[in-house]
């Protein structure tokens, strides 16, 4: 049974069902803490990397951390400490491994070091439970993950760094013990680990709620308040779901799925302001734009910029990106992949076809799973909109009409640029910033729609569009007038 699993709860709510645990093969793992708490848990890793590299014995190491940025970064002093070192002990490899990344690149982290090598892998909780990498012997856990978090109170659902439960926390330890006896070294004293929450929050307590109760008020359940959950979420986080959903014309004043759009979102397997995005697109003769944007936001980052590579990466971005924002860039990016398929794809099989994109998205620095898992999705909610008999047109040249479909879509994502250079979210109040990652980083809008907000040590927003903001009057004047 996996450590991360509370068998007791499902047993309960099944009314007593039998569990039956299967035990792994586990070795034995010591556990190591720090004497106090790590001001800079970053280079507490980095000292221990090196700690295990030159004093323990063979096997490779695990080091667990909560982003592509601290990968990146982390690698980059592995490399940079290596140099310092005498020639005979510098045969430590760096390989990260996190969701964006390709999956070419990914595949490093289980093959074998070259002889004589120690690898360290550099990962997200991606390693966690998701995959098992051989050779593991040593854990270094600083204690943090990213995790997707809600605010009711500001209506606003973001990433931000927080720290582990006990069971994560044995998990990651276990991971020294897969293949023989291990280490494992937490960052964090033993005082800080007994504090920790016994398990992981349940998503249904962290997350908006609004596609859950979407479901439920398509089968028929009209008391959300009163429903028998697994895990309970809390009033607030129901309510607020139920506001949104009321905004976006999915529910009646009477709190009842609306005929037609309440049960047209309901038939799609999206985010309700997804969904809500595409039937409106069919209004605003740009579904086929829409489809693509919604598909493209619907998986892991589309582009890949490797630290070594930044500049790169970044004049490759700027041959697809749109002034108009992340939106349309992620459109060009679509487009530009079924020009390149249409060109060269004839009469090839589906392997081939991948491998000939897969050098494409390289030499672009796109992430190939993400633009094939994107394609999937396209296929998939395409066919759903079909079903439902929406008009999928292109608004071709007139970027205006999607604009404004964005706006009407994602009016409650919608920011306002302040006298300094941030933004103010209209809906709740919080002074974000765009993130360096989009193409309106350094144009600065006046208004502006987003999809993401990910909090570090600031708050950004990113897949960001420019608006104009008298629009939002006009196109949800059930929210805006009513705020004004």
């Amino acid at each position: 049974m996996s450590a991360s699993l509370d068998a007791r709860g499902f047993s309960e709510y099944f009314g007593g069902a039998r569990a039956v645990h299967v035990k792994g093969r586990q070795f034995p793992v010591d556990t190591f803490y720090t004497h106090h708490a790590e001001p800079d848990y970053l280079d507490a890793a980095l000292i221990t990397i090196f700690q295990i590299h030159l004093e323990e014995s063979p096997g490779d190491i695990l080091v667990f951390l909560t982003g592509q940025e601290e990968i990146e970064s982390v690698e980059r002093l592995v490399k940079e400490r290596l140099q310092q070192l005498p020639e005979g002990s510098r045969k430590l490899l760096t390989v990260p491994i996190f969701s964006a990344l390709p999956s070419e690149k990914q595949m490093r982290a289980f093959r074998q070091a070259p002889a004589g090598f120690r690898k360290v892998i550099l990962a997200t909780n991606i390693a966690e439970t998701s995959v098992t990498i051989p050779g593991v012997r040593y854990v270094i856990d600083p204690g943090l993950v990213k995790a997707r978090s809600y605010d009711p109170v500001k209506g606003m659902e973001s990433l931000i760094i927080v720290p582990i439960s006990k069971s994560q926390a044995l998990q990651r330890s276990g991971r020294a013990g897969r293949e023989g006896s291990g280490k494992c070294f937490r960052l964090y004293p033993e005082s800080e680990f007994d504090k920790l929450e016994d398990s992981t929050k349940p998503e249904i307590k962290r997350c908006n709620l609004s596609n859950v109760i979407l479901q439920l008020k398509a089968l028929g359940v009209d008391d959300i308040l009163g429903f028998d959950f697994m895990e309970k979420p809390s009033r607030a986080s129901i309510v607020k779901s139920l506001e949104q959903l009321f905004l976006l014309g999915a529910l009646t004043d009477e709190c009842k799925l609306s005929d037609p759009v309440g049960r047209q979102m309901a038939q799609l397997p999206l985010d309700p302001v997804y969904s809500r995005a595409l039937i409106l697109a069919s209004q605003f003769n740009c579904l086929e734009e829409m489809l693509i944007t919604v598909a493209m936001l619907s998986v892991e980052s589309i582009f890949y910029a490797p630290r070594e590579k930044l500049e790169e990466a970044r004049t490759a971005m700027r041959c697809f990106s749109s002034p108009e924002g992340d939106h349309l860039t992620l459109v060009n990016v679509y487009h530009a992949s079924d020009e390149f398929l249409d060109k060269r794809m004839v009469g090839l099989s589906k392997e081939k076809k991948d491998k000939i994109l897969s050098k494409w998205c390289k030499e672009n620095f796109i992430n190939s799973r993400s633009l094939r898992h994107a394609r999937d999705i396209h296929s998939q909610i395409r066919g759903h909109v079909e079903q439902m008999g929406l008009r999928v047109a292109s608004c071709g040249d007139d970027m205006l009409q999607f604009r404004k479909c964005l706006a009407a879509s994602f009016f409650l994502n919608a920011a306002l640029r302040q006298p300094e250079g941030t933004y103010r979210a209209l809906a709740s109040g919080q002074v974000v910033q765009i993130h360096p990652s989009s193409v309106l980083f350094q144009a600065k809008p006046e208004c502006i729609v987003f999809n993401e907000l990910v909090q570090t040590n600031h708050k950004y927003i990113r897949n960001i569009s420019r608006i104009d903001y008298l629009w939002l009057s006009e196109l949800a004047p059930q929210y805006y007038c009513s705020q004004n």
